[in-house]
């Protein structure tokens, strides 16, 4: 089957492919590997750059999805094609849940774990590190089972596209639970420099959303029920719900004020039902070394004035690290700058250059679905295991099947 796509979710990057084939086999997904000089798996084209473009495109949507519930060994197997909103309710049945979540429950599982696409909460890793098995379609039709414990499973989680396409993967799943969600405004800078530890430990899952002027517009705290009212650390809880955007309608976002629900209507920013986020945007992510957060907080609101024009909202949060070579947490428990910006696409690329120029004492790698400017040799150096994963993409796809001008631009040699 075969089907149209032209544009990414965001609408900045038109694909090279003007179609995008649909296999509803896995045979007939070994067809199309098997011909194609190049081929790319696109999801749910929530990334904000080219990294899942190719002349040939295809999705996995229409292979079966054949979810498996295992609740006694706590897993989940199912076509990571299907998107965290059709798995949940599959969850729900069974009385399991994640770990995490990310802001957006639109997005694909696969397309999440391929980018190291992650929530927020200072234990938690992010998405990938629930996987515990994967299968790979090779460049040459094969399919390899990969699982925790195996000597390529590292290197193959968050595998960016690179070394094939993935047809199944198998999450971690626990007990079922219950989220309250806080919203306070008016954080003060002062306070974040005292207290920041605190203030990221005060929940299960907290994010704090600033366009890096006097104070930290908001900051939600995402706890587990039950639990008692959270610290605000002197800011004010929020009389209403809110959008973390000023000036936007609550009505997209999942519901606050500490009324408990199902931790996949708390964890995600986002409800389902709507379209995620501010929709005509473009999105970029620094993530740090934890160690470095007030610096770097500081270094950023150096860009305040420049950014006000073009900054619809930055988000922090902190994740867990991990040992999954190509993951931004690599071997480091990590302090997220996210960004949400308004469509000017030349401002824009100029200022995360700046800013990631800015912030190089630290070495900050980026989110590898969103915008960056850093080069392959310098995000080489920050990737211990680089060397090692453009080997494994070697041996799992020789003929460079795969390939495509993004992984050739930032991560291939």
């Amino acid at each position: 089957m075969i089907g149209w796509v032209e544009r990414n979710w965001a609408g900045n990057v038109e694909y090279a492919a003007m179609v995008v084939e649909r296999p509803a086999s896995i045979d007939e997904l070994r067809s199309i590997v098997l011909c194609a000089e190049r081929v790319r798996v696109v999801g749910t084209r929530h990334s904000f750059n080219d990294i899942a473009d190719a002349d040939r495109l295809v999705a996995l949507d229409d292979l079966p999805d054949d979810a498996v519930v295992d609740p006694v060994h706590g897993t989940v197997e199912l076509n990571p094609a299907m998107t965290y909103g059709r798995l949940i309710p599959l969850l729900h049945r069974h009385g399991v849940a994640l770990p995490n979540l990310a802001s957006l429950p639109h997005i694909s599982v696969g397309g999440a774990i391929a980018t190291g696409t992650h929530g927020s909460g200072d234990s938690l890793g992010n998405l990938a590190t629930a996987v515990s098995a994967l299968e790979i379609m090779r460049s040459d039709g094969d399919v390899v089972r990969l699982q925790r414990g195996d000597p390529d499973f590292d290197g193959a989680v968050v595998g960016l596209g690179a070394l094939g396409a993935v047809v199944r993967v198998r999450l971690d799943v626990g007990p079922e639970y219950q989220i309250a969600q806080h919203v306070f405004e008016g954080l003060t800078w002062d306070q974040v420099a005292g207290d920041f530890d605190a203030i990221t430990s005060a929940g299960y899952s907290v994010s704090l959303f600033t366009t890096w002027h006097e104070v930290v517009e908001q900051m939600w705290v995402k706890q587990h029920v039950p639990s008692s009212t959270p610290n605000g650390f002197g800011a004010r809880p929020a009389a209403n719900d809110l959008h973390p955007i000023a000036g936007m309608s609550a009505e997209s976002c999942t519901v606050q004020r500490g009324v408990p629900g199902l931790w996949s209507e708390r964890l995600p920013h986002f409800k389902l039902a709507f379209t995620p986020s501010s929709g005509d945007e473009l999105q970029s992510e620094v993530l740090l070394p934890r160690a470095s957060a007030l610096s770097a907080f500081n270094t950023v609101r150096g860009f305040a004035a420049d950014m006000e024009p073009h900054l619809l909202i930055s988000e922090v949060r902190t994740v867990a690290a991990d040992n999954l070579w190509m993951s931004p947490q690599f071997e480091r428990d990590t302090i997220a700058i996210h960004f949400t910006w308004r469509p000017h696409r030349t401002e824009v690329t100029e200022l995360i250059g700046r800013i990631e120029q800015a912030l190089a004492p630290t070495a900050p790698r980026p989110h590898w679905g969103k915008l960056f400017t850093l080069d392959r040799t310098t995000l080489a150096d920050r990737y211990p295991r680089h060397a090692d994963f453009v080997d494994m993409v070697g041996s799992y796809d020789p003929r460079g099947a795969f390939r495509n001008r993004w992984l050739e631009r930032n991560i291939l040699i």
